[in-house]
């Protein structure tokens, strides 16, 4: 019952109104204080795969960030119905979070992605605002931990870095409504970058490929629900240590509850999926070399170095006698 009243409290922080103004949301601003933040975290523990709670550390001075994994969690996150604290779980020694092995912190049936969900971004690159979400997918594969190396490939001769908030599904959500609240339905938020290879993107003309290489879906640190993105959320990229990107969920076209429901009209959303809700204007070109920090109050920073993909050497056996080469007869 403590749980059940505790995720019902979570999810009542900043519940979206149906009201809109300027094209936004209006937020109800009543906090409920009292409910601490949840944050995990995916890591390897004694060369496993485990999650782990984040709490701040004993004696934490304010603006340190000093979390550290505190309790080993027994259930991935997405099981829990938006209620990750009520999952069973076991005392560890703690971690410190930047000493851990990071992993990515999602393990999605699907990323779906949001394109040209600012103003300025869509203008930056020429293209018309878009009167509906324009969506497309990056493969699970091309998850990257924290700390990861981005691979450029040969292929392509421009790579960009686009920094976005993720939002992290709780439970089934399929052809949600104007009447329904999407807030249940979100179990957290991460820092995402949508890595894209823009030459190949305007080449194709469809992105399965120029967003799709292994290494181009960075994300982590964590997930946290401690962020209001109806009220502003802000994302900030930068380059070596420069600001390359500086935007607010505040400038979101289709703002985070017509973006799910929008969404679940067309698919079915299943527990654990991730969603990119889009890059605001500053992308650019990256090389070998350079290393790309995503940053989001409340959720931290997404670190990757960048280096170009090595070229591998083929050796192709000869065939044996009587046996033709594999493929070659295949039509």
């Amino acid at each position: 019952m403590f749980a059940e009243t505790k995720a019902s409290a979570r999810r009542q922080r900043a519940k979206p109104s149906h009201s809109f103004s300027g094209g936004f949301p209006l937020v109800d601003r009543k906090l409920c204080l009292d409910i601490p933040l949840m944050k995990y975290c995916r890591f390897l523990l004694n060369g496993s795969a485990s999650y782990g709670l984040v709490e701040p550390s004993a004696g934490q001075n304010p603006g340190q960030n000093n979390d550290e994994i505190t309790r080993l969690l027994l259930q991935p996150p997405h099981e829990s119905d938006g209620d990750v604290e009520g999952l069973p779980s076991r005392r560890m020694d703690r971690i410190p979070l930047s000493e851990a092995s990071l992993l990515p912190p999602v393990e999605p049936s699907k990323i779906v992605c949001v394109g040209r969900n600012y103003r300025a971004h869509a203008a930056e690159l020429g293209n018309e605002i878009p009167q509906e979400p324009l969506l497309f997918f990056k493969p699970p594969s091309s998850l990257l931990p924290p700390g990861g190396t981005i691979l450029r490939p040969a292929v392509s001769t421009r790579t960009d870095y686009e920094g976005e908030l993720g939002v992290v599904i709780a439970r089934r959500c399929h052809q949600l409504t104007d009447a329904d609240d999407v807030r249940p339905y979100i179990l957290g938020y991460t820092c995402v970058n949508d890595f894209t290879a823009r030459d190949l993107q305007k080449k194709d003309g469809q992105w399965v490929r120029a967003k799709g290489f292994d290494t181009f879906c960075p994300a982590g640190p964590i997930v946290t629900d401690g962020l209001d993105p109806w009220a502003g959320v802000q994302v900030e990229t930068r380059v070596n240590g420069e600001v390359r990107q500086s935007g607010n969920t505040r400038d979101f076209i289709f703002p985070l509850d017509f973006l799910i429901r929008y969404i679940s009209q067309i698919l079915t959303l299943e527990p654990g999926d991730l969603i990119a809700t889009g890059t605001p204007e500053g992308v650019g070109p990256v090389v070998a070399g350079d290393s790309i920090e995503i940053s989001i109050e409340g959720i931290g920073q997404l670190c990757n170095p960048v280096a170009d993909q090595p070229i591998a050497t083929v050796q192709t056996a000869k065939s044996e006698p009587g046996k033709s080469e594999p493929g070659k007869n295949e039509q």
